[in-house]
């Protein structure tokens, strides 16, 4: 298990929030999980790698697809949560707790996905290049994550409230970044698709690990905007967050 700082305060931001991250509408979402795997692209009987597979709701959608699948995870809980999701599908589902730089680096895998993960991650040039060494040649790559907006401004704004809701978070890249790593990874055949999605404000904050008193982060949301990361008071006090993630995806040769 790693004992790296940032790892150790991930493991325990989601151990404590593995059940509402579990059922959280974001996450759940099973028509964006559809995408995902159609995005990938991956035939039946694709050998898939789940970095930071959480609860297993991105690799039962796999699974449910016809793949087999690897999920690798820091949080027990959450590898505990997702060997339950997943014990139907017997020996094609398997879950471990670790970090995917432990992971021996020889390529084995047809995909390997990371979804909501990249910015929880201090080095994602690193995370994205030990995905892509793990992958054989003519093997797939896809990054899901919410994306920053490329003004420096307003990216600053966004990733202010970003880590007052949750202390482990690192940063959002934008669309264009996303696609210089998988580059710089030496995938090829780059694709790129861009969808919105909504955060209700309240359960956004309530399943994050903050440091900073939520009434606070409110008010500092609606002080701003940002593309990807957009505020709208709703009646009763609610606010929607209005956001885009992108779906990033290439090819090893």
């Amino acid at each position: 298990m790693s004992d790296r700082p940032h790892d150790a305060a991930l493991r325990t931001a989601f151990d404590a929030q593995a059940e509402r991250f579990e059922r959280s509408p974001v996450q759940s979402d099973r028509a964006a999980l559809a995408r995902i795997v159609a995005f990938a692209g991956l035939p039946p009987g694709a050998r898939v790698l789940d970095a930071g597979c959480g609860p297993g709701l991105v690799a039962e959608a796999f699974l449910e697809a016809g793949a087999e699948v690897h999920g690798v995870d820091l949080s027990e809980e959450m590898i505990r949560r997702a060997r339950a999701r997943c014990a139907r599908f017997g020996d094609r589902a398997r879950f471990e707790i670790g970090s995917l730089l432990d992971l021996p680096a020889a390529p084995a895998y047809d995909g390997a996905v990371s979804r909501h993960v990249l910015h929880h991650v201090e080095d994602p040039r690193a995370f994205l290049a030990r995905e892509a060494a793990l992958l054989r040649a003519g093997g797939t790559l896809l990054a899901v994550d919410h994306t920053g907006d490329p003004d420096t401004a307003r990216a600053a704004w966004h990733q202010g409230i970003e880590r007052a809701r949750d202390r482990t978070h690192v940063r959002n890249l934008s669309p264009g970044e996303l696609l210089d790593l998988l580059g710089a990874a030496g995938l090829v055949e780059l694709r790129h698709a861009e969808e919105p999605f909504d955060l209700d404000f309240d359960e956004w904050f309530d399943r994050g690990s903050s440091g900073e008193p939520k009434e606070a982060v409110r008010a500092r949301l609606l002080a701003g905007a940002s593309r990807g990361f957009t505020p709208e008071p709703l009646a009763g006090g609610r606010i929607a967050i209005h956001s885009w993630r992108s779906l990033v995806a290439g090819r090893r040769p």
